[in-house]
């Protein structure tokens, strides 16, 4: 199965700025570019931090890495747009640096962005689930489950051949662009999950002894 990833999604003409460019400077590329925020870098393209509108209201004749927000929320082209998501989400930004291996600014990533692949339709959400999650990954006939997407939630039904089937299931339905959350009502025709029986260790500070 496969996802999307940041570096196809990413803008690579990337607005930036140096620590040293003046408030000013900075403050005017945002207006000429109509943009939020701009990574600051240095002179080998290593992202150093990130300015955006709001560090801007500090009164005072100051820099870029005076006012930037550091260190920067960054990732890397070749991770998914899932976790481009997640990270926004979890650390409150409005945008992503995109860097490469050796932390050097190679394009962004916005909220804005993302939204358009999370935006997408019910119906193909449900055929990509089908034919290569269902399908094609776990090799499950079409028939065991109902499969129904609704504004990005999907519910699965029906009877899947083991129950160790479920949890793996749900979790790759879970992983797939644009599904929102996924409600369970699968059921297995066989048990193959088995309980192992866990013993204490023998405690190494006293020696077993023959009665």
């Amino acid at each position: 199965m496969k996802h999307a990833k940041v570096g196809f999604l990413m803008t690579d003409e990337v607005v930036s700025v140096l620590g040293g460019t003046p408030s000013t400077d900075v403050a005017a590329l945002l207006v000429e570019h109509d943009i939020s925020g701009v990574p600051v870098v240095d002179s080998d393209e290593r992202v150093l931090g990130v300015v955006s509108r709001t560090d801007l209201l500090v009164q005072g004749h100051l820099t870029a890495e005076d006012l930037m927000t550091a260190p920067a929320v960054t990732i890397h082209a070749e991770q998914t747009v899932t976790e481009a998501a997640r990270l926004i989400t979890r650390r409150g930004v409005t945008r992503l640096p995109v860097i490469d291996d050796e932390d050097r600014l190679v394009g962004i990533v916005t909220r804005r962005d993302l939204l358009r692949v999370f935006l997408r339709p019910d119906h193909e959400i449900r055929r990509v689930l089908v034919e290569d999650v269902l399908a094609d990954t776990m090799r499950i006939d079409a028939d065991a489950v109902s499969v129904r997407v609704v504004d990005g939630v999907v519910t699965l039904a029906g009877r899947l051949p083991k129950s160790s089937q479920i949890p793996v299931a749900l979790r790759l339905t879970g992983q797939l662009d644009g599904v929102v959350s996924v409600v369970d009502r699968l059921t297995a025709h066989s048990d193959d999950t088995r309980t192992r029986t866990r013993t204490a260790p023998l405690d190494r500070g006293t020696e077993e002894t023959s009665p």
